[in-house]
């Protein structure tokens, strides 16, 4: 098993990547950022620039999003199950390449140690158990400025470091956006004027274990 640990500062490097491009906020819409999930929008609390019962027609907002609309993303009330879903199980994934590449035979020094396949298999499998990082997906309220109201949301799993020896964590390396509605308000008082506009907001759709 010592030959073993020291060939895992091999699998360091297999495992180390950045993270891709992700968008922030304003108080607007979501912008460009390297930080996700996007953190909660900073609002004006004067209800004078929330959107009025009669413009939430359910009718009128679907055909204005049109083709966006995507159910498994988005819901107008919310939902029944916060919790939308639960890390999938690995043996029903393929392992990643990296991992079946990684070579346990030869040490840092030189010398070459035979590992059995059986031996080969269980590490190998315990090993994607501990670096595996899944996207966990929970339903956020965006608030009233938003239509649909609600989105579910990806995080990456970090309950613990997903690298031996521990140092690297679960961070997001891919995301996909979704286009929602948003109110946005100019001017003042009784000069302003109030429309729903098109925005695209970011969501985690892969993590993996990263310096």
């Amino acid at each position: 098993m010592g030959s073993i640990t020291r060939a895992l500062p091999l699998l360091l490097l297999l495992l180390c990547a950045h993270g891709a491009a992700a968008q922030h906020y304003l108080r607007l819409r979501p912008s460009p950022s390297e930080h996700l999930p996007v953190p909660g929008i900073r609002e004006d609390p004067d209800p004078e620039y929330d959107p009025r019962e009669q413009d939430l027609s359910e009718k009128t907002l679907r055909k204005k999003l049109g083709s966006h609309f995507d159910s498994n993303f988005m819901s107008i009330h919310l939902p029944t199950q916060l919790n939308a879903s639960a890390p999938p199980d690995l043996p029903h994934l393929p392992m990643p390449a990296d991992l079946k590449k990684l070579n346990l035979t030869e040490t840092p020094y030189g010398r070459r140690v035979k590992v059995g396949k059986k031996a080969r298999r269980k590490f190998l499998q315990w090993l994607w158990m501990y670096t595996h990082c899944p996207v966990l997906y929970t339903w956020k309220d965006l608030g009233a400025r938003f239509w649909p109201r609600y989105i579910k949301e990806g995080n990456c799993f970090s309950e613990h470091s997903c690298s031996f020896p521990e140092g690297m964590s679960c961070k997001p390396v891919k995301s996909v956006t979704k286009t929602f509605l948003r109110w946005y308000c100019q001017g003042f008082l009784r000069q302003k004027y109030c429309t729903w506009i098109p925005v695209q907001y970011p969501i985690i759709s892969e993590c993996k274990c990263s310096c």
